[in-house]
C-alpha cells in the first residue's frame, strides 16, 4: 500500500474501504502538489471535488467587508474540504490556500457520491458535519450571505463553460434536410474544440467546411447523401493530421438536435428505441426536420453502438408553458386527439441566451424575468419568467409569430382562405407562399437578407424601408405583450444574425419603449457587434431594463444538455439501485405566512398567534387562527395561518382556490413572490390588501442530508416521482429540499392529488432526476 492509500485508510470517510477500493479511488482522483500561498479552490469556484489533505497544511479563509483576510479553519493531514458543495451544489464559499507545501487528493464528486452511498458509516460521518453547518446557517446571517455572495461570484454558474469534474468528449450533430452541422467539445482541454459543416447535401457540389482552430479546411465532396455526409464528418474528426480523436469510441456522448419533441419531452433524454419511435411519429409535425434528425441518430448509433446518444429537443424548453399560452381557440378535441397546440421553437437558443444573460448579470436565473429575441431568417421571441418559458411567438409550426425572412408570421386565417379561393391555389401552393415567398422578402420584393434590405432602405427604397418597419414593429409589439404577460421584465436580449449585427433593427424595435423602462443608448447600440461569446450591454444609464446583445451558441447548449443528461442518467441509475425508493406523500392545502405588521392589522396589535401543530419544516407551526381570502371573483374562508412571522406576507393557494378567487397565481418556490398577484386578507380585527404575494406552491420533496447522499441528490435538484405503480402518474418537476431536521416526504397540492387519484397515506417511487441547478 502506498503512503497515499495508507493516509486515506485512516480518514474516517474511507475506513471501511478495502485496499483495492482505496487504490481505485486514488487512481480515479487527481493528486495535486501545491506550493505555499498557492490557491487550491477560489471563492465562487464551482464545487466539483472533495479535497483530502495528505500532507502539509491548508487554510480556509474569507475576505471580510473590511477587505481583511480572515482564516476560518486550518486543515491538516487527513482532513478534507468541499463537503458542502457535494450536498448543496453551491460554489465554494471560501478560498482554500496552501499555507505550506502540501499534497492534496482531489476526488471528483461523482466518484465520491458513489463510494459514500454504499457505506452507511461514511454517510453518517459526513452527514454529521453537513447537518451542523446547515443548522448554523439558520442563525448565522454572515454564513448565509457568504453562500449568496459565492453564487454571485461564480464564473460559470450554469455550466456553459462545459468544465466538469468528469472529463468529456462530446460530439454535437445538427442534421438538416441539406446540411450537417457538427461541433466537437473537449471539456478537459477546450483548445481542441472544433466545428464544421457539410453543406449542399443532395446536390452535385456538396462540400465539407471544417475549422481546426487556426485554419479552415474545404473538401469538395461531389454528389452525396446524408450517410456519406456523416462519413465525411467522421473522416475529418479522426484524420491523423487535422482530426481530434483516434476513433469514435473516444467520445463520451453524442448530442443530437431534434426539432420537434411534441408534448412529451421537456428536457434532453438518452436515446433508446422508444425515443426513436416518438421522434419518428412526430415527423408529421416537422416533416422537413425530424426525418433528417432521425437519420443522423440512426447512423450515429450504427457507427457508435456503445457511445451514449442524447436527443436535445428544440421544443422542450417551451413545454412548461401554461395552457392559456399554448392552446388555440379551436375545438378542444383537436388538442386532445391530434396535439394541435402551440409548441414553440428555437428553445435551445432561448434557454442558452437566458442562462448567458443571468451569468453576465451575476444574478440567479430563476429570479429574473427575461425576454429573448432570436432574430435570424427564422425569428422568434420568448418570455422567460423565473426560469420557465411562459410564452413564445412560434406556434404549432415555425410559421407563427414575427414577420421573418420568408415566413409571414401572424396572419388572419381568413386571409389564407380568401387568397386560396380568389386565386385557385392548392394547399401546397399556399404552403410555399407562406413559408418561402412571404416575410420581408415578400414585402420588399428585394431580399430576405437584411444586409441587402438595409442597404436598399438607406438608398431610399420605400418597400425595403416598409419591410424593416413592419419587422421591427412586430418585435416591439411582442416585447410589450410579454412585459404585460410577466408583469414586467428585467432583461431584454437580442441575438441571432440580425439581432447581433443590426443596430438599426435593435434601435427600431425598442423605439418608444422608454416609458416602459426599455431605453437604448444609441452610441453603445451603433458600436455593438459582439464576437464569439462576448456579451455587450446597450441599455442607457436611465434604462430600468438591462438590454444585452449576446451571440447565441446552440452547439454549446446542446453539449451542455448532453453532459447534464449523462450525469442525470448516472444519478438515476444510482437511485434505481437502491432498495428503498418509496417516499411518503402528504397533501398541502392553502395557508398564509403573515408579516408581523399584517398580523397586527388582522388580529390586533400585539396579538400572539396560538400554535396548534408542528409541521415537517423545522420551526414551522400551523396556528389556531384563520383568515379569509377575498379575490375579484369570490372568497375562500377559513385559511390557516403559519407561524413564525415572515418579513413579507405570502399566501399559498391551490388551483381550485384560484378559480374561486378569480386570480391566476404563478407556481413558485416559497418566498419567491415577485410579480405575483395580490389579494385581500380579512381577519377578526381588520383588513389587509396585498399588492402581491399569492403563489401556488412548487411540489417538493423534503429529505435529510443522509437521504440525499444515499440517493445521490443535491438540494435544489428537480426529481421524478411516480405514484400508483408501474402505470401510474409521473411527476417530473419535483423540487428537492434538504435539511437535517426534515423527515422524508413529498408534498403535493391537494388538487394535484385528486387529479392523480392519490389517496392519503400513499407513497411515491423516486425514479431519478431531470434537472440540476
Amino acid at each position: 500500500m502506498s503512503d497515499i492509500e495508507e493516509i486515506l485508510s485512516g480518514v474516517h470517510l474511507f475506513r471501511t474501504l478495502s485496499g483495492s477500493e482505496i487504490e481505485k479511488l486514488v487512481e480515479d482522483s487527481d493528486l495535486r502538489i501545491v506550493s505555499p500561498g498557492e490557491l487550491v479552490i477560489k471563492f465562487g469556484q464551482p464545487g466539483r471535488f472533495l479535497g483530502v489533505v495528505l500532507s502539509g497544511e491548508v487554510e480556509v479563509s474569507e475576505t471580510g467587508e473590511d477587505g481583511e483576510h480572515h482564516v476560518l479553519a486550518t486543515l491538516e493531514s487527513g482532513e478534507f474540504f468541499g463537503e458542502m458543495s457535494l450536498m448543496t451544489g453551491e460554489p465554494s464559499c471560501a478560498d482554500v490556500t496552501a499555507s505550506q507545501e502540501s499534497r492534496i487528493l482531489m476526488i471528483p464528486y461523482y466518484i465520491c457520491s458513489r463510494v459514500l452511498a454504499e457505506r452507511p458509516e461514511s454517510v453518517t460521518a459526513i452527514v454529521r458535519m453537513i447537518s451542523t453547518r446547515l443548522r448554523n446557517r439558520r442563525v448565522d446571517e454572515s454564513a448565509a450571505l457568504r453562500v449568496e455572495d459565492a453564487w454571485k461570484a461564480a464564473s460559470d454558474r450554469y455550466g456553459l463553460g462545459l468544465t466538469s469534474s468528469r472529463p468529456a468528449k462530446i460530439l454535437v450533430i445538427n442534421c438538416g434536410s441539406s446540411s450537417l452541422k457538427y461541433n466537437y467539445y473537449d471539456t478537459l482541454d477546450q483548445s481542441w474544440n472544433r466545428e464544421g459543416l457539410v453543406e449542399r447535401i443532395g446536390s452535385d457540389n456538396a462540400r465539407l467546411v471544417y475549422s481546426n482552430g487556426t485554419t479552415k479546411i474545404n473538401w469538395e465532396l461531389g454528389t452525396i447523401d446524408h450517410d456519406a455526409a456523416f462519413e465525411a464528418m467522421v473522416k475529418i474528426l479522426t484524420d491523423k493530421d487535422d482530426g481530434v480523436i483516434a476513433d469514435l469510441e473516444e467520445l463520451t456522448g453524442v448530442g443530437h438536435r431534434v426539432v420537434h419533441g411534441g408534448s412529451k419531452y421537456s428536457g434532453a433524454v438518452l436515446i433508446d428505441d422508444d425515443v426513436i419511435r416518438e421522434i419518428d411519429e412526430l415527423s408529421s409535425l416537422a416533416p422537413l426536420h425530424n426525418p433528417p434528425n432521425l437519420a443522423a441518430i440512426r447512423k450515429s448509433i450504427a457507427l457508435m453502438p456503445d457511445v451514449p446518444q442524447v436527443a436535445v429537443f428544440d421544443t422542450a424548453f417551451h413545454q412548461k408553458m401554461p395552457k392559456q399560452a399554448f392552446l388555440y381557440g379551436l375545438p378542444y378535441r383537436f388538442y386532445e386527439e391530434e396535439g394541435i397546440r402551440r409548441y414553440g421553437f428555437h428553445g435551445i437558443s432561448h434557454n442558452y441566451l437566458a442562462l448567458k444573460a443571468a451569468s453576465y448579470l451575476r444574478a440567479a436565473y430563476r429570479d429574473l424575468k427575461i425576454i429573448t429575441c432570436h432574430l435570424g431568417n427564422g425569428a422568434s421571441i420568448c418570455a422567460i419568467d423565473h426560469g420557465r418559458s411562459v410564452d413564445t411567438s412560434m406556434g404549432l409550426t415555425p410559421l407563427e409569430g414575427l414577420v421573418m425572412g420568408t415566413r409571414c408570421g401572424d396572419l388572419d386565417p381568413g386571409a389564407v382562405l380568401h387568397i386560396a379561393r380568389a386565386n385557385g391555389m392548392t394547399i401546397e401552393e399556399i404552403d410555399s407562399m407562406l413559408n418561402r415567398q412571404s416575410g420581408v422578402l415578400g414585402l420588399s420584393g428585394i431580399s430576405n437578407d437584411f444586409r441587402e434590405l438595409e442597404e436598399s432602405a438607406s438608398q431610399g427604397d420605400h418597400y425595403a424601408l416598409m419591410a424593416l418597419h413592419v419587422f421591427c414593429y412586430r418585435i416591439r409589439k411582442y416585447v410589450g405583450a410579454y412585459m404585460a404577460a410577466m408583469g414586467g421584465v428585467d432583461v431584454l436580449v437580442f441575438a441571432g444574425g440580425i439581432g447581433e449585427r443590426s443596430p438599426w433593427v435593435r434601435g427600431l424595435s425598442c423605439q418608444g419603449l422608454a416609458d416602459m423602462g426599455i431605453d437604448v443608448d444609441d452610441i453603445l447600440n451603433r458600436s455593438a457587434i459582439p464576437k464569439n461569446d462576448e456579451v455587450i450591454e446597450i441599455s442607457s444609464d436611465s434604462s430600468r431594463v438591462r438590454i444585452l446583445v449576446i451571440p447565441t451558441d446552440e452547439g454549446r447548449m446542446i453539449a451542455r444538455e448532453t453532459i447534464r443528461s449523462l450525469g442525470y442518467h448516472s444519478t438515476t441509475e444510482m437511485i434505481r439501485s437502491r432498495k428503498e425508493k418509496e417516499i411518503p406523500i402528504r397533501f398541502s392545502v392553502h395557508h398564509v405566512h403573515l408579516s408581523t405588521e399584517d398580523s397586527d392589522v388582522l388580529f390586533g396589535k400585539g396579538y400572539e398567534l396560538t400554535c396548534r401543530d408542528a409541521l415537517s419544516q423545522p420551526g414551522l407551526f400551523c396556528c389556531e387562527e384563520m383568515v379569509d381570502l377575498e379575490g375579484p371573483r369570490g372568497t375562500v374562508k377559513g385559511v390557516t395561518v403559519y407561524f413564525p412571522p415572515r418579513a413579507v406576507t405570502q399566501v399559498e393557494v391551490s388551483h381550485s382556490d384560484e378559480s374561486e378567487l378569480g386570480i391566476r397565481a404563478p407556481i413558485r418556490r416559497s418566498g419567491d413572490t415577485e410579480g405575483s398577484p395580490g389579494i385581500t386578507l380579512r381577519g377578526p380585527a381588520g383588513v389587509c390588501k396585498m399588492k402581491s404575494g399569492v403563489i401556488r406552491f412548487h411540489r417538493h420533496i423534503h429529505m435529510t442530508p443522509e437521504d440525499a447522499l444515499v440517493y445521490g441528490l443535491k438540494d435544489g435538484d428537480m426529481a421524478m416521482v411516480r405514484t400508483g405503480g408501474e402505470r401510474g402518474l409521473i411527476f417530473d418537476n419535483v423540487l428537492v429540499r434538504v435539511d437535517p431536521d426534515f423527515e422524508l416526504c413529498m408534498h403535493i397540492d391537494v388538487d394535484e392529488a385528486n387529479a392523480a387519484n392519490v389517496i392519503s397515506g400513499t407513497s411515491g417511487e423516486l425514479l431519478g432526476i431531470h434537472d440540476r441547478r
